[in-house]
């Protein structure tokens, strides 16, 4: 009997450990892992695992220490003292320290860099070494937002960030490494050992590319996926395993103020009442969303206008005003993508539908993902009209007026001056009423000159593998070291 389990122990211990490897589903493949040039969803549910951020938050939301090692410190209107994690280190084999702070923010609001992140941004003006464990990050003007803002500016490291071969083979300091990238199909990440945060229970994670949702779901049921997002809702009752979740994403059109069919405000006021959004949101999404509120801010953050109701669906007078407008029959040309977002081809197609029996002449575009950035971000040639998913992790108005509202900044497409510089007061001010009643403001005149189409907030879908467990997060990131498997 002693032999007997003697010789059993040592064949367990013979035994390989067991590998926890997961595969994922994401919509498109990522354009770069830079993980501070593009605003790519795909790009960083991959990134977030590679790359972390001074700051965190707990899954319900609420800010925490990340690569720092304490909450920040308030040192005058425009300063703020980050203390960090000691013993740290990249990748690469760099030390995370001041200078790599330093060198991230210095990086990323680099008006030549041309992050397409500046709307999380655009209130940090530099930092400065204290010492190895202690950097300031410098605002332009007072921001109460800024330790939100260091939630999401990854860190990078110094010196390599600098080479050309960093956008695809990264280097950070989260609890996952590179290990491959196979173009048009998927990239592959391995645990961290020397991860500061002790190793991680999932060994290995692959990123599958499937833009079809049927094609996700047939995977998952496969056993080739553990875990599908933006999961179509009517697969909810027929994957293993699926939930979900009140999410930060509204759906949104983009209007072209200053190009000519669309710089009328009687064609802007139809398009928005043109659209039944409570039947797109039975429809596409049986009821896993709900129609937007008039305004892009999200219910969650602070700013959003309970005032602000969602657009009347009256068919009949979006006819009379496109008439009116002398518009009937002109054409409007619709930027959008498919794949990255739940149904956004469908919803994109049936706004265009919509906008048609209006009067309007639609001209849909549906691009490669990269293609469709490059036209989100330019400011020289705008689109008539631009479809969006606005993602508010910041919980803050600040992010979605800066991105899509504020003259100059970001992807916005209006050119009301006035409104830019309350947008801007509003950021730099610190009495909360008083932030709050210009937000008010702001977000009342957006809904009255109809510069946005506010269409959906939507829910977070996810269908996962019986093997996996993992309870989503309220900013909907797909951090894998929350996750694990069984046997």
């Amino acid at each position: 009997m002693i032999r007997a389990a003697l010789l059993g122990a040592v064949l367990a211990a013979a035994q390989p450990a067991f590998a926890a490897d997961i595969a994922i589903a994401i919509g498109s493949e990522p354009s770069t892992l830079d993980p501070q040039q593009r605003d790519d969803g795909d790009e960083r549910a991959v990134t977030d695992n590679i790359y972390e951020t001074l700051l965190a938050r707990a899954p319900d939301g609420t800010l925490e220490p990340g690569l720092a090692a304490a909450m920040p410190e308030q040192i005058d209107p425009l300063t703020w003292e980050f203390k960090l994690r000691d013993g740290v280190s990249f990748h690469n084999g760099e030390p995370f320290d001041a200078d790599a702070v330093v060198a991230s923010v210095a990086r990323i609001i680099d008006p030549d860099y041309a992050s397409e992140q500046m709307a999380y941004l655009s209130t940090i003006a530099g930092a400065e070494k204290v010492d190895d464990l202690t950097v300031r990050i410098m605002t332009g003007d007072p921001d109460p937002v800024l330790p939100a803002r260091m939630y999401w500016m990854k860190m990078v490291p110094a010196t390599y960030s600098a080479d050309p071969a960093f956008a695809e083979s990264p280097a950070g300091t989260g609890p996952y490494r590179i290990a491959a990238w196979n173009r048009g199909e998927s990239i592959a990440l391995e645990a961290n050992p020397d991860y500061w945060g002790g190793a991680p229970e999932i060994d290995g994670v692959t990123y599958r590319f499937i833009a079809e949702g049927g094609s996700r779901v047939a995977g998952l049921m496969a056993g080739e996926l553990d875990l599908v997002r933006n999961l179509y809702p009517e697969f909810l009752g027929a994957v293993p395993n699926s939930t979900a979740v009140p999410g930060l994403e509204t759906s949104v059109i983009v209007l072209s103020t200053e190009n000519p069919v669309v710089s009328d405000p009687k064609v802007r006021e139809a398009m928005n009442i043109a659209i039944d959004r409570e039947a797109l949101a039975q429809a596409l999404f049986a009821g896993r969303a709900q129609p937007a509120k008039g305004q892009l801010v999200n219910p969650k953050s602070f700013g959003f206008n309970p005032e602000i109701r969602a657009y009347d669906y009256d068919p009949d007078r979006a006819r009379a005003l496109v008439e009116e407008a002398g518009a009937t029959g002109q054409t409007v040309t619709l930027v959008g993508e498919a794949g990255r977002w739940l149904k956004d081809r469908e919803l994109i197609e049936a706004v265009g539908a919509y906008w048609a029996e209006a009067g309007l002449t639609v001209d849909i575009h549906i691009e490669e993902f990269g293609e469709y950035l490059n036209q989100l971000f330019d400011k020289d040639h705008r689109p008539d009209a631009i479809f969006v998913v606005n993602s508010d992790e910041l919980l803050d108005a600040d992010r979605p007026l800066t991105a899509a509202m504020e003259y100059g900044a970001s992807y916005a497409s209006n050119a009301d001056e006035e409104m830019a510089a309350q947008i801007r007061a509003a950021r730099a001010e610190t009495d909360v009423e008083a932030r709050k009643a210009l937000y008010g403001e702001i977000t009342m005149k957006g809904y009255e000159q109809s510069y946005l189409v506010p269409l959906l907030n939507q829910e977070d879908i996810y269908a996962m593998s019986d093997r996996l467990s993992w309870t989503p997060r309220i900013d909907a990131k797909l951090l894998v070291k929350e996750m694990s498997v069984s046997e």
